[in-house]
């Protein structure tokens, strides 16, 4: 992540949790659920949620592995994940937050049971290193979970042009006073490769056995589950 993007992330994060619920309708709650429903995640798992930003994704996980299981939240922007702790003992929720690069992760192999990663990969120097790399900590046989944004075809794609092109930063800009950082994301959305472009580049890391999509929201985001080689 470079520094400009790095402090762009940095300046949001105070209303970073309020401007997506209100550029999302509320819709990225029903995509977080989504998300841990297909990395097969149960009651003892481990979990490693990684971009985590202010813990929400990490959060969503400790309450499916209940206190049996082990959820780490990392996020390379410490000012990001400086809002999750917080947020986890508010809800009674035991989850690790630890500042660390999805590109050189400081875990050992096999260490999770999942990895994920939601509304982050795009923002990675090196996505097929960063996949590689949450393959590499998770156990033969285990889920690895992305979560992005993509570019929706037909009516869809037409309505959400607009809408991230326009409305997006405008009522980013507004939320935030930051209406630069709400046009860059829209942006990088919109050039970040997806459907099979993307299977593609987890392909690449050799260290899935398997990887597929399904489209969230008329294509708006992607769900994409790779389950992890076995030796």
């Amino acid at each position: 992540m470079s520094e400009h993007v790095h402090a762009m992330f940095s300046d949001i994060a105070p209303k970073y949790d309020v401007t997506n619920t209100v550029l999302s309708l509320g819709i990225h709650h029903i995509w977080r659920r989504a998300t841990v429903k297909a990395s097969g995640a149960r009651p003892g798992m481990r979990v490693l949620d990684c971009a985590t930003g202010t813990g929400d994704l990490a959060l969503a996980f400790k309450k499916t592995v209940g206190p049996t299981g082990r959820v780490v939240g990392t996020d390379f922007n410490a000012d990001m994940l400086s809002f999750a702790p917080a947020k986890a003992r508010a809800r009674g929720l035991d989850v690790e937050f630890e500042v660390a690069d999805a590109m050189d992760l400081p875990y050992a192999d096999a260490t999770f049971d999942v990895a994920s990663i939601s509304f982050g990969i795009r923002n990675v120097d090196d996505p097929v290193r960063a996949l590689g790399e949450m393959a590499r900590v998770v156990v033969p046989g285990g889920r690895v979970v992305v979560l992005e944004f993509g570019q929706p075809r037909g009516l869809v794609g037409l309505s959400y042009t607009f809408y991230s092109k326009f409305i997006i930063p405008f009522i980013g800009g507004l939320l935030t006073g930051n209406r630069k950082a709400y046009e860059y994301l829209p942006t990088t959305a919109a050039a970040f490769p997806c459907r099979q472009d993307f299977l593609d580049r987890m392909r690449q890391t050799g260290r899935y056995s398997d990887v597929s999509y399904r489209e969230l929201t008329g294509g708006i985001a992607f769900l994409y589950v790779g389950t992890v080689q076995r030796p």
